[in-house]
């Protein structure tokens, strides 16, 4: 009886924990509800050639720009997901798994670096691919953990030179 009545107790807790969590997950959504909706991605035949070779990674989410810990929970940019990345002369594409695809038109990036931390996931020196983008009147930060990091570098000066930064400093930056 004792076992059953502690095998009870700690289902009750978990069931309350996991209540708690997407209690919290729908009051963060509500909270940032006034952000637009997310860009349509256009026509796969309307995009044209990739400038670069597509980037496989992890999606790790989005934050509010300069704060990697205020993830942004609407329109399922919170949530994890395999992805692939394409840069194109008219924007960025993000094809996550499980999710709709991320387009951010060419206007609307700002910057792109490397980061430690980005939506809560710490990861070493230069782990993370964040690219920095207007959502309506609110810059956001979206973080990749690219499968080959030796490619970051080539990301950050082709989505510098689309949002118009040149070459001129394209050593990448961390911040976290």
């Amino acid at each position: 009886m004792t076992r059953l009545l502690l095998s009870l107790i700690v289902v009750g807790f978990f069931v309350l924990c996991a209540a708690g969590m997407r209690l919290g997950w729908r009051n963060r959504q509500r909270r940032q509800s006034y952000l637009p909706a997310l860009p349509t991605p256009p026509d796969a035949d309307t995009v044209g050639e990739p400038l670069l070779p597509p980037a496989t990674g992890v999606y790790v989410g989005t934050t509010t720009a300069g704060d990697w810990q205020d993830r942004i929970a609407v329109g399922g940019l919170g949530h994890r997901a395999s992805a692939e990345v394409r840069l194109y002369g008219g924007g960025l594409l993000l094809d996550r798994a499980g999710a709709d695809p991320l387009w951010i038109d060419a206007g609307a990036l700002v910057d792109a670096r490397t980061a430690r931390a980005l939506a809560g996931k710490a990861m070493g020196v230069d782990g993370l691919l964040v690219f920095r983008w207007r959502l309506g009147e609110y810059q956001v930060d979206s973080g990749v953990r690219g499968d080959d990091r030796d490619s970051y570098r080539e990301w950050i000066t082709a989505v510098r030179a689309l949002a118009g930064h040149g070459a001129a400093g394209a050593q990448g930056g961390e911040e976290s």
